[in-house]
C-alpha cells in the first residue's frame, strides 16, 4: 500500500481550470504570479496554449481527490519568454542533427520573478515532485527540462534530481525601516543622492504628477492606456509583446486586490504608466512605457515611485525584474537568482553541467563587483537572497 503522506497519484492537466483554485492557491501561497488566477488568465486570453509555442502540462499530485502538490509545467516549441536564455544550447544541438524543441520549462510564462516551483504540503513531497518531473522529462519527447526563477530553498531537491544549477542577477530594493523618502536618500553617497534629487525635481518643474491606482480603480480606460504603453516600450526595443489587453482586463476583474497602476500625468492627461503587483511584503515592478519622453521619467515611475509606495506601506523590499545595471545607482541591489536545468542526451547534460559550472562562477564574480560599486555610503551586506 502506497504511504500517503510522499506517494501522491499522479496526472498533467492541460488547463488549470481543471485544478481546484483555493486547493491551487493554498500551495502556491502568497506569491501573486503562482495563483490560480494568473495563471488562468494567461490561458484565458489565449497568451498561453498551443498557438503561442506555451503548452500547459502541469504535473499535480493528489491524496484521494485531494491536492497536496504540484508544479506549473509547460511543453515549449520555442525560447521566448523565459528570460533565461538557452539559445546557445539549442544551436549546439541544431548543430549535431538534434531536435531542441519541445522542451519542457517549470516557470510563471513571461515572469521573471522567483517564486514556488515545487509546489507541495511539505518538504517530503517537493522532494518526490522533483523526482516526478525528472521522470516526466525521461517520458517524453522532450530534450530537456529547465525550472525558472526557483526559491533558494528548492535547489536542494532539484539537485538530487539530477538538475543542474545556473545563476543569473537581478535588482532589488530593500526597506531598512525607513520612514520617507528622504530617510532612504541619506543612506547614498552625496554624489548619487544629489542626482536622484535633480532627477525628480526636473520632472516636478515639468508639471508631470503621479497617481496610485489600486483595484476597482483600475477602470477599462486605464487599462487600454496602459496596454498602449506596454506596446510603445516592446516597440522601442524590436520586441515581440506576449501580453494582450484581454490578459491585463482579466488580471483587473479576478485580481485586483493585488494590482497597482501608477498614471503619470502632465496638464491633466496621461503620458506614462506603470504596472506592480504585490505579495507577502513585496512589491513587484513589472511593466511600464510613456507616450511621451522625458529625462529621468522611467527611474522616477519605475523606481523611486516603487520607493515610496513600500515605505509608505511599510513593505520590505521591491523586486524590480531582469537586468539593467542603471538601477543600481537608484538604490536596488544586486541579488543571485536560479534556475536548473537537465538534458536528456548524457552528453549533451554532461555538456551543460560543466558549461554552467564555469558560467556560475563568473557570475558570482560579477555579482561581487556590482556589490562593491552600490551607490550606499555603507555597502550592503551581500547574503541576503531573493
Amino acid at each position: 500500500m502506497k504511504n500517503a503522506s510522499t506517494h501522491p497519484d499522479w496526472r498533467h492537466t492541460h488547463s488549470i481550470t481543471s485544478v481546484n483554485e483555493a486547493e491551487w492557491d493554498r500551495l502556491a501561497g502568497d506569491n501573486p504570479f503562482t495563483r490560480h488566477t494568473f495563471l488562468r488568465a494567461l490561458e484565458s486570453s489565449g497568451c498561453v496554449g498551443a498557438d503561442s509555442g506555451w503548452e500547459p502540462f502541469h504535473l499535480i499530485g493528489l491524496q484521494g481527490t485531494t491536492l497536496v502538490t504540484a508544479a506549473p509545467l509547460y511543453l515549449k516549441w520555442h525560447s521566448y519568454g523565459e528570460y533565461v536564455f538557452d539559445y546557445v544550447w539549442a544551436h549546439a544541438f541544431a548543430s549535431h542533427g538534434l531536435n531542441y524543441y519541445p522542451k519542457l520549462v517549470c516557470a510563471v510564462p513571461f515572469t521573471p520573478i522567483t517564486g514556488p516551483r515545487l509546489m507541495a504540503r511539505s518538504e517530503p513531497l517537493s522532494q518526490i515532485l522533483a523526482q516526478k518531473l525528472a521522470e516526466t522529462l525521461q517520458n517524453n519527447a522532450a530534450s530537456s527540462l529547465h525550472a525558472l526563477f526557483i526559491q533558494k530553498k528548492e535547489l536542494e531537491a532539484w539537485v538530487s534530481a539530477g538538475f543542474h544549477v545556473r545563476t543569473q542577477i537581478q535588482f532589488c530594493w530593500q526597506n531598512e525601516d525607513f520612514t520617507s523618502f528622504a530617510d532612504f536618500l541619506k543612506t547614498l553617497r552625496h554624489d548619487k543622492r544629489k542626482k536622484i534629487q535633480q532627477e525628480r525635481k526636473k520632472l516636478l518643474s515639468a508639471g508631470i504628477t503621479f497617481e496610485y491606482l489600486e483595484g476597482p480603480e483600475i477602470a477599462p480606460p486605464v487599462w487600454e492606456f496602459f496596454h498602449q504603453c506596454y506596446l510603445i516600450t516592446y516597440k522601442a526595443h524590436a520586441s515581440m509583446p506576449y501580453l494582450n489587453l484581454d490578459f491585463f482586463k482579466i488580471l483587473g476583474q479576478t485580481m485586483p486586490d493585488s494590482i497597482r497602476i501608477i498614471l503619470v500625468k502632465r496638464a491633466g492627461k496621461p503620458i506614462a504608466s506603470s504596472l506592480f503587483f504585490t505579495g507577502g511584503q513585496t512589491l513587484y515592478g513589472r511593466h511600464w512605457g510613456a507616450i511621451e519622453n522625458w529625462p529621468g521619467l522611467h527611474f522616477e515611475t519605475c523606481y523611486y515611485q516603487a520607493i515610496e509606495y513600500a515605505i509608505r506601506e511599510k513593505l520590505e523590499k521591491v523586486e524590480a525584474g531582469v537586468q539593467g545595471e542603471h538601477k543600481l545607482a537608484r538604490g536596488y541591489t544586486p541579488h543571485l537568482t536560479y534556475s536548473v536545468h537537465r538534458m536528456t542526451d548524457p552528453d549533451f547534460d554532461l555538456a551543460v553541467h560543466n558549461w554552467l559550472d564555469e558560467e556560475r562562477r563568473i557570475v558570482s564574480i560579477q555579482n561581487q563587483s556590482l556589490l562593491d560599486r552600490t551607490p550606499f555610503r555603507i555597502q550592503p551586506s551581500p547574503d541576503f537572497q531573493i
